[in-house]
């Protein structure tokens, strides 16, 4: 029976973490569902589903803090199912810009949780030295969703708290 585990690991930005992370995971004989890394500043993290039979599972969990250990990184493990599966049709992506201020990632974050709308991937960041902030939401809707209520909804808190925003139609879930 297949096994599902997130693996996560955070340290400093140095070439070949992934590589090794990566190359673990197909020793122990698990598959790689899905993965994201980013940088933030000097350190990077890195996200992997993976699953494999109980054997494979519990073979990474065990050699996990080791290569961990050699590569100084942070690590944290946590066995999970698989897919949820949902009935989405129509996939989005969310877009705002403007000056930096206080509370609108949680203003952003809050019209999608107050609507039971899931976030699939979000993706911020700010320039330091024009303090413009720029920002990717991407969300899947069910047919049922009235997306031009949503999008106008959406449009009004940008006005809110002055920020430049729209939502448009993707192919995919990811960024």
């Amino acid at each position: 029976m297949s096994q599902y585990l997130v693996l996560t690991a955070m340290g400093a930005d140095r070439t070949g973490c992934v590589s090794e992370l990566t190359k673990l995971a197909s020793e122990c004989g698990c598959n790689i569902l899905d993965s994201r890394m980013a940088i933030f500043g000097l350190e990077f993290t890195f996200i992997m589903l993976l699953n494999g039979d109980n054997r494979a599972i519990v073979q990474i969990e065990n050699k996990l803090p080791a290569v961990a250990h050699s590569l100084d990184l942070i690590t944290m493990m946590k066995r999970t199912s698989g897919y949820k599966s949902q009935d989405f049709t129509h996939h989005y992506q969310a877009e705002y810009a403007g000056i930096d201020q206080p509370g609108v990632l949680k203003a952003m974050t809050a019209f999608f949780a107050t609507r039971n709308i899931d976030i699939s991937s979000l993706k911020s960041e700010i320039d330091p030295l024009s303090n413009n902030m720029r920002a990717h939401i991407l969300f899947a809707l069910t047919e049922n969703t009235d997306i031009n209520t949503l999008e106008n909804e959406f449009l009004q808190l940008c006005e809110q708290i002055d920020v430049q925003g729209c939502i448009k139609q993707v192919t995919s879930n990811l960024l």
